[in-house]
């Protein structure tokens, strides 16, 4: 048997810094292997990036349905290491708490899926008919091309079909039970430039200012997208950064520089968004280039057999009926959702990415148990 929590101590004392494996693929595939997981590591690079270890882990007993855990072991960096209370890579225990980076995103959940299967196999025995599998990437922090997608790809082409996933993101606000996450905002990062005509501020009347083109674009940007859907908030656009790099107090500048990010619902799609930015921004009449970039669309898996096999399993361990949100960040649930149904649950989200990064050792203990249940209802 899996012990989850010092599994995840365990994982914890890999230093693994996207892109960086450090060992952690190396303790999670020694912890399957004996319950039988037949293991494929995977190694990607795509060019211009560093090459990304990941981990595709199966357990199949004959034809039945097929049940995903999907995850990453890369973390993202400690910071200023003095500043935690404990060493962010010692996976210390202190006060029923595991104290460490990975401890909520999401090595923990890692932990707590790889004991929950290993209970559940024990109790099932040869009576069990299905493939269970891990699908662990060490790049979902950083640029995400040599991760999650890849492996999917390789999954296919091994002719591996996926019935659910079920990824271990820290969905939990605060407090575990909370929330699960149905699916996820698109993130749609635009980069302007406008044109004006540089000039001397004491004769306005023969430059055109592009600050003030800029500002007239970002009035008009900012205005609201639309009233959100039935699963999603409205769209947001902020803009996170305006340059003009002018150093003098006399000239007018003739370019102006600015970059947002949309998180965006499922009204748009990539080429919709951008045709409904280029429209207004053609409405000043003034020169621009805009370059769009996105990196994931929103999705949504509506309310179904896999939502209730969840909220039922966290309700019984919890006493809570999560909420199915859409909010937050994007994951690697915007690749798989191309593959089957997939919806995130995991540990709380309170203190991921900061310093002092912990979660309670209780909590990942009930996580493990919720994943049991899961797969017992899964494969009922």
């Amino acid at each position: 048997m899996i012990d989850p929590v010092a599994l995840a101590a365990e994982l914890i004392r890999r230093p693994s810094v996207t892109p960086q494996d450090a060992g952690a693929l190396g303790v999670l595939e020694a912890a399957l292997k004996p319950l039988g997981f037949e293991c494929h590591r995977l190694k990607f690079e795509a060019p211009g990036t560093a090459p990304v270890e990941n981990l595709f882990a199966k357990k199949a007993v004959g034809a039945g349905k097929h049940f995903c855990f999907a995850g990453h072991t890369d973390v993202v960096p400690p910071g200023p290491r003095d500043s935690w209370a404990h060493d962010p890579f010692s996976g210390a225990i202190a006060n029923g708490r595991l104290h460490g980076r990975g401890a909520a995103d999401m090595k923990g959940a890692i932990a707590a899926f790889s004991a929950a299967g290993s209970r559940f196999l024990e109790k099932r025995g040869s009576g069990f008919q299905g493939t269970i599998s891990l699908l662990i990437t060490g790049d979902e922090e950083g640029a995400a091309v040599n991760g999650t997608k890849p492996v999917l790809e390789w999954m296919k082409a091994q002719g591996e079909k996926l019935d659910a996933c079920l990824v271990g993101e820290p969905t939990n606000p605060t407090v575990l039970g909370e929330m699960a996450k149905i699916g996820r905002r698109g993130s749609f990062t635009g980069r302007l430039v406008v044109y004006g005509t540089q000039g001397h501020v004491a004769y306005p009347h023969l430059a055109e200012n592009a600050v003030h083109r800029l500002a007239r674009m970002i009035a008009v940007l900012t205005e609201p997208l639309d009233r959100g859907t039935d699963h999603f908030p409205p769209s947001t656009l902020q803009f996170t950064t305006v340059d003009v790099g002018n150093p003098t107090t006399n000239v007018i500048p003739g370019e102006a520089r600015a970059t947002f990010n949309i998180r965006f619902n499922d009204t748009w799609n990539p080429k919709s968004l951008e045709t409904e930015l280029r429209q207004r921004l053609s409405l000043g009449g003034a020169r621009y280039d805009l370059k769009a970039e996105c990196s994931g669309s929103a999705f949504v898996t509506p309310p179904g057999p896999l939502a209730d096999i969840l909220s039922n399993a966290v309700q019984e361990i919890t006493g809570r009926k999560p909420e199915l949100s859409t909010t937050g960040g994007t994951s690697d649930a915007r690749f798989i959702k191309d593959y089957c149904p997939v919806i995130e649950f995991g540990l709380a989200s309170e203190t991921m990415h900061k310093v002092d990064e912990n979660v309670a050792t209780a909590d990942i203990e009930k996580l493990s148990l919720i994943y049991e249940r899961v797969l017992e209802r899964f494969f009922a």
